[in-house]
């Protein structure tokens, strides 16, 4: 039985009037490539943004390695208005920062680059490994916590190394290409030490080229760092050539899961999403 590291329950996402995520459940088994496809505005993003922590859920709940992390349920004027398909009858309130949500092993990039832009290459990363950093004010005055610093220093250098971005260590992490800017802030992402990586549309700006390079990037984080990693994504062809599995929303539901191939064939989805072929 596949061992699930991700579990979307009943998921509903309202702003107001606006459903963005409509009662959503997925899974993400360890080890996958689970892909979550759908037209712009779909609400993929969102649910990315419940699962990380940066958004409350107005009802369900979100599991990761098999412990509730997220949950609530509408309550207040919210019950009155909710628009959803489904409530779920859960009681106790868990709203945990994204911070606290990394710390438990996910960690994500951004649809937007999110680079610290006055920051070298080197320095993005190391920041990223402070999470797990054991000092506090006193230690790190008075240099009691150098031994720490040195590992993390030393590890940091030794990811920059394994992802092909020691060359460019010195460099500010604005002055790199596209492409290196992205590789970057998965970097950064992995030096939180996490067990799920999500990633939201890594190739957004991309060449063909590069996205065929970050496709096999990917495939090798994802062997290499024994990662399950969850991904919003528009290339469909990276999608189809990386994805164990895919999740298919549109209006905030979803409307198909499957295989590749599965996906490729289904009806609601080239409707909705890949379009209708058109004859010769």
């Amino acid at each position: 039985m596949a061992e699930n590291v991700l579990k979307i329950e009943n998921v509903t996402m309202q702003f107001g009037g606006v459903v963005a995520v409509n009662s959503l459940s997925l899974e993400v088994n360890k080890g996958e490539i689970v892909s979550l496809i759908g037209p712009n505005g779909a609400g993929k993003t969102t649910a990315f943004n419940v699962v990380t922590g940066v958004y409350a859920p107005t009802n369900g709940a979100v599991y990761f390695d098999g412990k509730k992390i997220v949950e609530n349920h509408p309550h207040g004027m919210m019950k009155k208005y909710y628009a959803g398909k489904e409530l779920g009858l859960y009681y106790k309130k868990i709203e945990p920062t994204p911070d606290k949500i990394t710390k438990l092993g996910i960690a994500r990039t951004f649809q937007n680059i999110r680079l610290w832009k006055s920051q070298t290459v080197f320095d993005n990363v190391l920041i990223a490994k402070h999470l797990r950093r054991s000092s506090n004010i006193f230690t790190a005055t008075f240099r009691l916590n150098w031994k720490e610093e040195k590992r993390q220093r030393e590890e940091t250098e030794q990811l920059l190394k394994m992802l092909d971005l020691y060359d460019v260590k010195d460099e500010l992490s604005t002055s790199l290409p596209y492409g290196v800017q992205r590789r970057l802030e998965i970097a950064r992402a992995l030096a939180t030490e996490p067990k799920l990586l999500l990633l939201d549309e890594p190739a957004a700006g991309m060449n063909p080229q590069e996205t065929k390079e970050l496709t096999d990037f990917i495939k090798r984080i994802r062997d290499d760092f024994k990662l399950t990693i969850f991904m919003i994504e528009h290339h469909m062809d990276l999608v189809m050539d990386i994805s164990d599995r895919i999740y298919v929303l549109n209006f905030g539901a979803l409307i198909a899961k499957g295989t590749p191939k599965e996906i490729q064939t289904n009806p609601k989805v080239i409707s909705a999403y890949l379009g209708e072929k058109e004859d010769a």
